[in-house]
């Protein structure tokens, strides 16, 4: 059985779901169980996998199935209703070679009414909160928030919105992002290598050169943009 059989990979769907506020946008962050196999303790945005049916009822579309799939779980993992319609995608992520699990995962933002009531499922997750995005950062900066380098760089990305308004025109004509990172063990933690890294083909982060990646050690994540292009870095082109 090859390492690709061994681990598959299997499409999903999760949303940022945003809402204006007294200054600039709030984002709602949740919090996973920390009993379960997949990233326990990290805050996270509503989501999970696409099933079988999704896709076959939208003759293999994973895209549309990842919407559907990401509105599902909005519902049932903090009681908040939101339609495919309303899901504006802004990346595409694939998990790197050598994860115990791998996930082709589209990520969408969707603004929501400011005075929808929030209602946890208290089994995946535990516990909720609205927060600025630059305020999650900062929580997660302090070792606070644990999260994954695709909620950090999502919310890298709408932290300057001004507006709801603001991100969804960002994103009306925007490309998802595909980010397909190589992954490395560094000193002290691990590394997410995106193209243009001097290691992305060589797997081997030491390798002289440009680097565009993101780094973690002991749950914290940093972004490492050097000598690239303005606007290379993943998720800094949607116009906010």
């Amino acid at each position: 059985m090859s390492s690709k059989e061994k681990q598959p990979i299997k499409p999903a769907g999760t949303v940022a779901l945003i809402r204006d506020a007294d200054e600039g946008i709030e984002v709602l962050m949740l919090r996973r169980n920390k009993a379960l196999a997949f990233a326990a303790g990290a805050w996270v945005f509503p989501g999970g996998s696409v099933d079988p049916a999704d896709l076959a009822g939208l003759h293999g579309d994973e895209k549309a199935a990842a919407q559907v799939a990401a509105c599902r779980e909005t519902q049932e993992e903090c009681g908040l209703d939101v339609s495919p319609e309303d899901l504006h995608a802004i990346s595409h992520w694939t998990t790197p070679e050598g994860e115990a699990r791998r996930f082709s995962t589209w990520l969408f933002v969707a603004g929501v009414n400011g005075h929808a009531e929030v209602a946890i499922d208290e089994g995946e997750i535990h516990d909720a909160v609205w927060l600025s995005p630059a305020a999650a950062l900062e929580r997660h900066a302090a070792g606070q928030m644990k999260m994954l380098p695709p909620t950090y760089m999502t919310l890298k990305a709408i932290a300057p919105a001004a507006s709801v308004s603001d991100v969804a025109t960002a994103l009306q004509d925007h490309e998802p992002v595909v980010v397909e990172p190589h992954g490395a063990l560094i000193e002290g933690g691990f590394t997410a290598m995106y193209p243009g890294d001097a290691g992305f083909q060589t797997l081997d982060p030491t390798t002289p050169g440009p680097r565009h990646r993101s780094e973690m050690r002991e749950g914290i994540i940093t972004t490492c943009v050097s000598d690239l292009p303005e606007g290379f870095a993943p998720l800094d082109s949607i116009g906010l």
